[in-house]
């Protein structure tokens, strides 16, 4: 063996064993190492109120202060939420959806069902398709809403009655009301024979390219509603809440004389509305034990007093 191969092992030896002889230093408290310690920031008012109006009565939080990776894709240019907004946009979720539900359904079925957990986006999430996403739930414990620093009610600086109150609707209370059919129906699934009623006419990812006006040519309430089973379902929830049985009857009404492009007749498109409605009243009925025309009247003056 060369001298040069023998330095060379001699050389290995000897950094092995210092590698080998190390000392485990203790590295302390885990909540003294720089960010690893959770959120620490001076609680305000704005917090108060999540303990006192959210937290305490309802075992619900929110997250308000910035952390990109509460986000599903971190790669999405978001802003923080304006604290400014935290508090309206909560309590306005607060009256349009939970004191409906707590008054109808009970405070026990409310704690048990609701997510528990909101992040708030201050701007929206735009999509490569050309969608925007107004919220995500993830197993039925978290709830994000994005576009907060949008958000405007009666009262607040530059708020214009028609252009904010549908705003507030169509976007965040919309939201809450279709992921919370989610949470629903994935605890216990909805009749199947919803799935039928418009069983060929779905199109997955297809619903951008069509209007909510084409959509309901078709017996779907949404454009969205058109993309999945589930997805009609829970759209179907939501419009009927936010819009009321009188804004709701509207919509059917308004379906056009004629035949759509895929060959469904005003006649069908609103029976199928109509079968899709029906589902929904019977579902929560048998399956919660919920008046939903009742909860719809609860949804509808909460809102008509906030708008």
């Amino acid at each position: 063996m060369s001298k040069s191969v023998i330095k060379l092992l001699s050389a290995v030896l000897v950094l092995s064993m210092t590698l080998g002889s190390c000392k485990e230093e203790k590295i302390g408290d885990v909540e003294e190492i720089p960010g690893l310690g959770g959120d620490t920031w001076v609680k305000g008012p704005v917090d108060q109120w999540i303990l006192d109006s959210l937290t305490t009565p309802y075992n619900i939080s929110a997250k308000y202060k910035w952390d990109q990776f509460e986000f599903a894709n971190i790669t999405k240019t978001l802003v923080p939420p304006d604290e400014a907004q935290v508090i309206p946009l909560l309590s306005t979720i607060r009256k349009a959806w939970t004191q409906p539900y707590v008054e109808e359904a009970g405070k026990i079925f409310y704690n048990k069902y609701s997510p528990k957990f909101f992040i708030l986006s201050g701007s929206n999430e735009y999509n490569a398709e050309g969608s925007v996403t107004l919220g995500t739930a993830e197993g039925g414990r978290k709830v994000v809403l994005y576009g907060v620093n949008l958000f405007k009610i009666k009262g607040m600086p530059g708020y214009n009655a028609a252009r904010d109150s549908s705003f507030v609707k169509d976007w965040f209370l919309h939201t809450i009301h279709h992921e919370f059919g989610h949470i629903l129906h994935q605890t216990v699934l909805y009749p199947v024979e919803y799935r039928n009623i418009s069983k060929a006419l779905y199109q997955g990812g297809n619903w951008i390219n069509w209007s909510d006006a084409d959509a309901r040519r078709d017996g779907f309430i949404t454009a969205y509603s058109s993309s999945a089973f589930d997805e009609d379902f829970v759209e179907m929830i939501a419009m009927m809440l936010t819009e009321g049985k009188v804004g709701f009857d509207k919509i059917i009404n308004s379906i056009p004389e004629g035949t759509s492009d895929r060959g469904t007749t005003r006649a069908q498109a609103q029976a199928a509305l109509r079968q899709k409605e029906a589902i929904v009243v019977a579902y929560y009925k048998n399956t919660w034990n919920i008046d939903f025309y009742s909860l719809q009247t609860r949804v509808r003056r909460s809102m008509n007093r906030l708008f």
